[in-house]
């Protein structure tokens, strides 16, 4: 029963965080925040909502390993697992998609986490450093996107925010605000719930369910998205949705978490899983920067490295 719960947890939370999404942007739109805004705000931490609310109710609940283990496992599941399995199905170009800014950010932000972790804890401290560096990061995206409009090449993704609906009525909107603000902490509470008690029959550390089921259920989202988009030869950005969701568990998420409660760092995260996490970024040079494609045989290998990591970790 207890993995019934842990599975029925995860799927209110992606329920629920769609619907604060839908809620929310509309809602953004109506009162006349511009389109802009919500997709670089409102948007990006919509998504990243259930991942939040995990993190907060473990650090509250006083098991940190889970959310410090969600966000790391998360960063690597993100590169191995959502890149190399839809590079099984089709080669995904991703050297059309212009990514290597957001990537030495993305690689700068990775080395400031590690940073932050060798100090033995994430307090309020280093929650509002996180944080002060995602404003500054949003900051200069926010204007990048003005600069590119005013030159006439707006960024059709930012023109259309995920969940946009004109015809919207006022019922609607706030019924999805209501069930994503019910149904987030709810399924909080019962996958972190569920999954502590599974580290408790197991005798495993709760940093290593929060690396491997938890992890691997909160990446399910990007993991279906980038699959569609394969099989419709639409994965050009999927790098690009990597990189921005990779940045935005690492400084908004645990950034969040920290200010809330206080997590001490397993050390077992510092002597192995954040160099994998760092690790697995690295991986992602030859498509950045030299143009490679991702396709079958890259989609074996990183599907492979994935499994050896949780077979690893699971082995420990």
């Amino acid at each position: 029963m207890v993995f019934a719960f842990a599975a029925l947890g995860l799927v209110i939370l992606l329920l629920a965080g769609d619907a604060l999404v839908k809620g929310a942007v509309n809602l953004s739109l109506r009162v006349g925040i511009p389109a802009l805004i919500v997709s670089l705000t409102i948007v990006a931490f919509g998504t990243s909502a259930p991942e939040l609310l995990i993190s907060i109710k473990a650090a509250l609940d006083g098991v940190p390993g889970i959310a410090l283990g969600n966000v790391i496992g998360s960063n690597t599941a993100n590169v191995l697992l959502v890149l190399g399995v839809p590079a099984l199905l089709t080669v995904m170009h991703t050297s059309e998609h212009n990514s290597r800014k957001s990537y030495v950010i993305m690689l700068a932000a990775s080395l400031f986490f590690i940073a932050m972790a060798f100090r033995g804890v994430f307090d309020r401290y280093a929650g509002i450093a996180l944080l002060v560096v995602l404003a500054v990061i949003l900051g200069d995206a926010l204007r990048d996107a003005l600069r590119h409009r005013r030159e006439g090449e707006p960024d059709e993704d930012l023109e259309e925010p995920e969940g946009a609906d004109p015809d919207m009525p006022w019922w609607k909107i706030v019924l999805f605000l209501v069930l994503g603000l019910i149904g987030l902490p709810l399924g909080a509470d019962l996958l972190v719930d569920s999954a502590r008690e599974i580290a408790l029959m197991y005798g495993v550390p709760d940093t290593v369910i929060g690396l491997t089921l938890v992890a691997i259920g909160t990446s399910l989202p990007e993991l279906a998205t980038t699959v569609m988009a394969a099989i419709r030869r639409q994965a050009d950005v999927a790098i690009g949705n990597v990189i921005g969701s990779n940045m935005f568990n690492l400084l908004a998420i645990i950034g969040v978490a920290a200010v809330i409660a206080p997590m001490p760092v397993d050390p077992a995260l510092l002597r192995f899983d954040v160099w994998v996490m760092l690790g697995a970024s690295l991986i992602l040079i030859p498509f950045v920067f030299f143009g490679r494609d991702l396709g079958r045989v890259w989609g074996i290998i990183l599907s492979g490295l994935y499994l050896g990591y949780i077979t690893f970790v699971l082995s420990v």
